[in-house]
């Protein structure tokens, strides 16, 4: 009976050792045996997609055809999921940071968030830096846009291109806004950049930021008197059911960048970095063509909704005049070089 047992041990480490060689040589050839794997049986790489827009939005809309486009030209290789409206963070800011330590691996997010990762981002949101949106997009394109994206993956980032939201406008609950005092003692949210809140501060309004998932609620509430804001985003957060006045003061404008975790991006086989890389660029070219096309049937629908007026150029001069110590104080510390960039490509 002993010598059965004894036999029978043997057997088994047998068969065991048999199965580990099996393993090893269907694994030798350098494919995943994982069964969530592409096409060719390839490892499959996951690319968590969040961001705190809406799905109509020109920013969910090209990152849908992102999402097709990767998916087929990998085979498979690597699947996109995507988490609009919140759904994960309900700031930007949230966001960037779980890019950071990989807990998602992609996000598209206003540069002006970027600046509290690194300052020099702030260079976009200089109040009345841009004359038009060919010079805001000669300058993400040119040097300028190339020399921040250089400095991302000292942040553990990967930039996949600039895209944008459009110029920013003031929205309120009180009144229509034609001069910088009409501003004083508002309650104005910003968004989570230090160089908004001094913006309107110096306007002679009380600036907090606060992240955008919870704007709509604080502005039915009564929270906040007012923002500025985009009229695409205006228009698809349904803020015009909670705000009264919009002027039109193209006060500063709204980049947007692609972000992607460095290591995961890193990670990637060279043929998927080229269609990741591709692709994003592809992405943000139509988000900007789909902004540019709606912006006026989206402004055409608050003028049903909301008291519409726009700033004169004596009006904007007014601002430009009463915001040069900003616009001074922020170019300081982003780098006189920089400004020097983004003037030169008008």
């Amino acid at each position: 009976m002993e010598r059965w047992d004894e036999y029978k041990g043997h057997l088994v480490s047998v068969l065991l050792i048999c199965l580990l060689l099996l393993v090893t040589a269907c694994s030798s050839d350098g494919t995943s045996t994982s069964a969530a794997g592409g096409e060719k049986g390839e490892e499959q790489h996951v690319i968590r997609f969040a961001h705190i827009v809406s799905e109509d939005t020109p920013l969910h809309i090209s990152a849908l055809q992102f999402k097709e486009n990767v998916e087929e030209r990998s085979d498979g290789r690597i699947k996109v999921e995507l988490f609009p409206n919140g759904q994960l963070f309900s700031s930007e800011r949230e966001t960037v940071e779980a890019i950071q330590i990989g807990n998602i691996e992609m996000s598209e997010v206003a540069t002006a968030v970027m600046a509290g990762f690194k300052q020099e981002f702030s260079i976009f949101n200089l109040p009345f830096l841009y004359d038009s949106r060919e010079h805001a997009y000669a300058t993400f394109d040119g040097e300028l846009g190339n020399t921040l994206t250089e400095k991302l993956p000292e942040i553990s980032l990967v930039g996949l291109g600039f895209g944008e939201n459009g110029f920013r406008h003031f929205v309120n609950n009180v009144k229509p806004i034609e001069k910088p005092e009409d501003l004083s003692g508002m309650k104005i949210r910003v968004i989570e950049n230090k160089m908004y809140e001094d913006l309107f501060n110096s306007l002679g309004a009380n600036a907090s930021p606060l992240g955008f998932g919870e704007v709509y609620t604080s502005l039915q509430q009564g929270v906040f008197d007012g923002m500025d804001s985009e009229i695409s985003v205006i228009d698809t957060a349904k803020l015009d059911e909670v705000l009264d006045y919009l002027t039109l003061s193209n006060h500063s404008f709204t980049p947007t960048i692609s972000l992607m975790n460095k290591q995961f991006y890193e990670s990637l086989p060279e043929d998927l970095q080229t269609i990741v890389a591709e692709e994003g660029e592809k992405m943000v070219a139509n988000e900007r063509k789909l902004t540019m096309e709606s912006e006026q049937s989206m402004l055409d629908e608050l003028k049903k909704s909301m008291e519409v007026n726009e700033l004169t150029e004596e009006q904007v001069e007014l601002f430009r005049e009463k915001l040069q110590p900003i616009f001074d104080k922020y170019a300081e510390i982003v780098g006189e070089n920089l400004v020097e960039l983004a003037n030169k490509a008008r």
